[in-house]
């Protein structure tokens, strides 16, 4: 009887993990997420931890790798990897820069286009250059890893062409959006003049966020990916445009990415062909740990949002705790390795499931 129950149990579990195979990652992240910050309420909640200012920053301070994580989303789920995305993110910063005229050193540096114009021609590159790779690995077979390096060396290529210095970015009418904040009162902390501000550049990622889900959740588009991602040959023999969807997915991540580096150079009011030097990896990285699976088929926008964050608690637990930055770096590092060893357990549980 008692091995009857535990056969019943186990098979229960097993059921239940085959049926919610695609949402346990993403889930798994939100509660590291909620432990890990409890946790740094707990050991560090009299220096401020716990405050609204400290929660809003995570959305401020990371602003650029939220909105990158909408489209690298995108690419994992359809079984793809993209590591131009940081020196796309750095073009924008440098075409926005050059692009306008500014004073710099002795020399007048810029090429004196309105700063609309230039935050358009970032995007536009941006969206070129993603289809480019896109192309590349759809119509003559690169595998995403090279068109996408490749892509990257063009990238910061084009950066060191336009400017091997740091260009400030000085337009009155940028500067005042990068500057722009709303402002509220922080009701956690005990001081009674703290506020809470949230940027252009979070709002800016919330409407992305919201199209992503849309688009995947609400569109052919979105189910097209994920049936690329969980079985392109199948995908083909069902007769979805999978040539069309993939290209699609690399131009829109093409897109997020130099949307990333205006918002980026919102913050930083600045171009640089050295700007967000690993930018990728930290995106993939929040990807995965958000829940995407590497061989594509199973991801969450809203994971990957959980997977930026879980990242800039991890930080933040540092800072507050005055370690060596090293130490943020291990412990993603290990996050990201029992993450894949989760959904590699995960699915083939599930597997094992629909075969019995």
């Amino acid at each position: 009887m008692i091995q009857q129950r535990d056969a019943r149990g186990g098979g229960g579990v097993k059921k239940f993990i085959a049926m919610h195979v695609k949402i346990i990652p993403s889930a798994a992240t939100l509660v590291l997420f909620v432990i890990v910050y409890i946790i740094g309420g707990v050991l560090y909640g009299n220096v401020g931890f716990l405050t609204f200012r400290n929660f809003f920053s995570l959305f401020t301070d990371n602003t650029h790798l939220l909105i990158s994580s909408v489209g690298m989303t995108l690419v994992i789920i359809s079984g793809g990897i993209d590591l131009s995305v940081g020196a796309v993110a750095a073009l924008s910063t440098m075409i926005i820069a050059c692009g306008n005229a500014v004073e710099y050193g002795p020399e007048r540096v810029g090429w004196g286009w309105p700063m609309l114009l230039c935050v358009a021609l970032a995007l536009a590159v941006g969206i070129i250059l993603g289809f480019c790779m896109g192309i590349l690995i759809q119509v003559f077979n690169v595998a995403p890893f090279i068109a996408t390096l490749a892509g990257m060396f063009f990238a910061r290529g084009l950066c060191f062409i336009m400017s091997i210095d740091s260009v400030p970015i000085r337009d009155p009418w940028f500067t005042a959006l990068g500057r722009w904040r709303i402002q509220f009162h922080d009701l956690l902390s005990v001081n009674p003049n703290a506020r809470v501000n949230i940027t252009i550049g979070v709002f800016i990622f919330l409407v992305m966020l919201i199209i992503s889900i849309i688009l995947m959740h609400s569109t052919k588009i979105g189910r097209n990916i994920y049936a690329i991602g969980g079985n392109e040959q199948s995908a083909r023999l069902m007769g979805l445009p999978v040539a069309g969807t993939r290209i699609f997915i690399y131009t829109f991540n093409g897109f997020c990415s130099a949307l990333a580096g205006v918002a980026f150079a919102l913050t930083m009011f600045s171009g640089y062909g050295r700007h967000l030097y690993g930018m990728e990896l930290d995106v993939i990285a929040s990807v995965v740990i958000g829940g995407a699976l590497l061989s594509g088929g199973i991801g969450y926008p809203l994971g990957s949002l959980f997977g930026v964050m879980t990242q800039g608690v991890i930080r933040k637990f540092v800072n507050f705790g005055n370690l060596m930055s090293g130490y943020a770096r291990i412990t993603v590092g290990v996050l990201l390795f029992l993450f894949i060893v989760m959904q590699r357990i995960v699915i083939m549980i599930a597997n094992k499931n629909k075969e019995a």
